[in-house]
């Protein structure tokens, strides 16, 4: 059992998440489920910090006609519990579309849908969330040389709350990545900027894109800044001859398997490699076959036409960016014979890709408990579970930053509702150890301003 806490002690959670997005949503609906199933003596208790001001996922990226790369069958829930309520087929069903999805014949839904059923799932268990909340702070809370819990402090204008918790759950997402040295601005963007961005461009008449990347996202928004402005030239610069297709086969498919993760888990550190060299073709800088014909045919056609808007700078980089007044101006090398070319442009759009947050950046003095390993990766158990000294009790978990342990699946809608289910009986099995003390009641779940 645990000792008794003073009076003016925050509230205990068994849980506190960091971050709600997909992950940490689909961990809110794996606790209610489970919460639903045992009853109130042994529910987990839980609260997440969003610092957005409500549910959002890669909005930059919603175009009207993008698809997703995985099956709608992987969504927060189905993998785990088939027969759940949060399933994309029921939101289909509430919508009043689940027949029409189905006549479709398609596994893969518009990338917008798929994000208005996220806002639907997470819309349903918002009672265990604060919106428009980061965290600023996690300290330590030391008894007798141990941490069996940390204070989780967050901030919401002038208010700060504090909460204090048994486990964490860090799901803070990805970060975009530009090249080193070079910054965003106004007509410089990553291509996560795309949408928020381009409508204030409707009355400057833009002349000229330049669209650096040769992934799916780079050459989504070649198409969609192609049809936008149609007076307008698009280049696209990479080092490849052209985009490379997206190998979703079946048997490759399986690297995205729950016993994919255990295979790569166990697997000697050069295995790991080979199957990261491999499968790396599944999902990092490829693009779907269907996008790439599309591409090609609109190439073609112009140059028949004699009206090339899109133009393909293959087997090269981008070396210089100066941005001015009106104008961005670049230096395209050819990567074969060194010839450098500047080329201007009204924008530069970047799609180089996103890197993880630092999953321990929040911690404080409690990362310099968590263990690395030789390469100064963190060092992660099975369950999902930071490995710590002994002396932390308190349960750090990762959604994401796992790739180096936990495979390719580490930041992917992939295997999620799997790994929350993971990370749950985790936390029950841990909390009904000898030396744990009981979950507590969820009527306990609220906040204390300080």
């Amino acid at each position: 059992m645990s000792q008794a806490l003073p009076d003016d002690a925050p509230p205990i959670h068994d849980l506190i998440g960091i971050g709600f997005g997909p992950s940490n949503v689909a961990m809110a609906i794996a606790l209610s489920e489970h919460n639903a199933r045992v009853g109130r003596q042994e529910a987990v208790t839980a609260h997440f910090f969003e610092r957005q001001p409500s549910f959002g996922w890669h909005r930059g990226m919603l175009i009207d006609d993008a698809t997703m790369q995985v099956s709608f069958l992987k969504d927060l829930v189905t993998l785990r519990n088939p027969s759940s309520e949060y399933s994309f087929l029921c939101y289909l069903q509430s919508k009043g579309r689940l027949v029409d999805f189905v006549n479709g014949k398609s596994l893969f839904p518009l990338r917008v849908e798929f994000h208005d059923y996220f806002e639907w799932a997470a819309a349903q268990v918002d009672d265990m969330v604060s919106y428009g909340h980061e965290v600023i702070a996690v300290r330590p809370v030391v008894r007798d040389g141990v941490v069996e819990y940390v204070d989780v402090t967050a901030r919401s204008g002038s208010e700060v709350v504090v909460h204090r918790a048994r486990n964490l759950v860090i799901g803070t997402g990805l970060r975009p990545q530009m090249p080193e040295g070079v910054d965003r601005t106004d007509r410089i963007w990553h291509n996560s900027d795309l949408l928020a961005r381009v409508d204030g461009l409707d009355d400057a008449e833009p002349s000229r894109f330049i669209v650096v990347g040769a992934g799916q996202s780079a050459a989504e928004n070649v198409a969609f800044l192609h049809r936008r402005f149609p007076d307008a030239e698009v280049c696209a610069v990479f080092a490849r001859y052209g985009y490379s297709p997206a190998d979703d086969s079946s048997f490759a498919n399986r690297i995205f398997d729950p016993a994919a993760v255990d295979d790569y888990f166990t697997a000697p550190d050069e295995i790991k490699r080979k199957l990261m060299n491999y499968h790396g073709n599944t999902n990092y800088a490829v693009v779907d076959i269907d996008l790439i014909d599309d591409l090609y045919r609109q190439a073609y056609q112009e140059k028949v036409l004699g009206t090339e808007r899109l133009r393909f700078l293959n087997v090269s980089r981008i070396t210089d960016v100066v941005e001015t007044p009106d104008k961005v101006r670049t230096t395209v090398e050819s990567l074969v014979t060194g010839e450098k070319t500047p080329l201007d442009a009204d924008v530069v759009v970047y799609a180089t890709g996103y890197r993880s947050a630092d999953a321990l950046g929040l911690l404080g003095e409690i990362g310099e408990q968590c263990h690395r390993d030789d390469e100064g990766r963190v060092r992660v158990e099975r369950d999902y579970r930071v490995a710590t000294d002994p002396e932390l009790q308190c349960g750090i978990y990762l959604q994401g930053g796992t790739e180096h342990t936990h495979g390719i699946t580490s930041s992917l809608l992939s295997n999620t509702a799997i790994r929350v289910g993971e990370i749950l009986d985790s936390i029950v099995d841990r909390s009904q150890a000898p030396s744990a003390g009981p979950l507590r009641n969820a009527a306990d779940e609220v906040s204390t301003p300080l």
